[in-house]
């Protein structure tokens, strides 16, 4: 528990770096001209099409025509966008994690190590070519079980329960392999995800929890409707923030526990690490390190 409060707080500091901040744009821009683009030319085309299907069911027409009837005036009119933007959702998280592992995850990971472990040796083991299809696969198990748990939707209780899982696993995954592809060998990584598995499946669970923040914004309902285009980029940035922080998190744990694997293989203790300062953080300066015991600081 130490250890993830520690890294914890250490993802929280580092998230005021300059270039954490400036990092974070980026995907910001490439999702938002995506979403807004396909928005300009298929949006229209869309919502008749959902509007069609929905049409199609006496039920739903039933339903619709006694919720107006109990003074929600307009629904028909916004519900076939709303349903278009809740679809939407699921496309906008999975996109958002695989832009941050892909342009800020490296990024995260490299900091980290320049600022907390420049003494770790990078073993490379893994390529970029291999962490893409591993994020690749891990996104298509999730997109499976996403789909085949929507059901269970309907049950209020889980729908506050299975999709945090569903992408607090898959950021686990992608996060935990992008974290140590580069200073890990293939064997460190494996021991590490079998020694740590419940931790790292902690951190990205509660990251999938932290994901949620942009459902307030979800459930605006018809205001969200009228003010897409402003909300869909602003909910896009707190998905790639929460993303980033977790990057940052998974960073942490998976270097300390790397630098403690090897140190208990050689017989050595790690080396101690003062604690992190939100002045160090926001300055990009390293935290500094205690003076070695019998080393004389200051001049003679």
């Amino acid at each position: 528990m130490s250890k993830l409060l520690d890294s914890f707080w250490r993802a929280a500091m580092y998230c005021l770096h300059p270039r954490v901040i400036a990092l974070s744009v980026l995907p910001l821009v490439i999702m938002a001209a995506l979403s807004l683009g396909l928005g300009y030319w298929f949006w229209s085309d869309a919502v008749e099409a959902i509007r069609s299907q929905l049409g199609a069911y006496e039920m739903v027409n039933t339903m619709v025509g006694w919720l107006e009837g109990l003074g929600l005036s307009g629904l028909r009119l916004v519900l076939a966008p709303a349903l278009l933007l809740f679809m939407a959702i699921p496309v906008i998280v999975i996109v958002s994690l695989l832009f941050v592992a892909i342009f800020m995850t490296p990024a995260m990971v490299a900091l980290v190590a320049e600022r907390r472990f420049p003494q770790l040796e990078r073993k490379k083991g893994g390529s970029l070519v291999a962490s893409l299809f591993w994020s690749l696969g891990s996104t298509l198990l999730a997109i499976v079980a996403m789909v085949v748990s929507i059901p269970l939707w309907l049950i209020p209780p889980l729908i506050l329960i299975l999709p945090p899982l569903i992408w607090g696993w898959l950021t686990y995954r992608v996060m935990s392999y992008d974290a140590l592809v580069d200073h890990a060998s293939s064997d460190e990584r494996r021991q590490i995800f079998r020694e740590h598995r419940g931790a790292l499946l902690g951190i990205g669970v509660l990251s999938g929890y932290l994901g949620a923040a942009p459902s307030v914004i979800w459930a605006s309902g018809a205001m969200f409707v009228a003010m897409a285009p402003i909300l869909v980029p602003v909910a896009i940035w707190i998905y790639t923030l929460v993303f980033a922080f977790s990057s940052l998190w998974f960073s942490h744990y998976a270097l300390a526990a790397l630098e403690a694997l090897r140190s208990r293989n050689n017989g050595t203790s790690p080396p101690d690490i003062t604690p992190l300062t939100i002045e160090s953080a926001a300055s990009g300066a390293p935290p500094t390190l205690p003076a070695p015991s019998g080393a004389t600081v200051g001049p003679a």
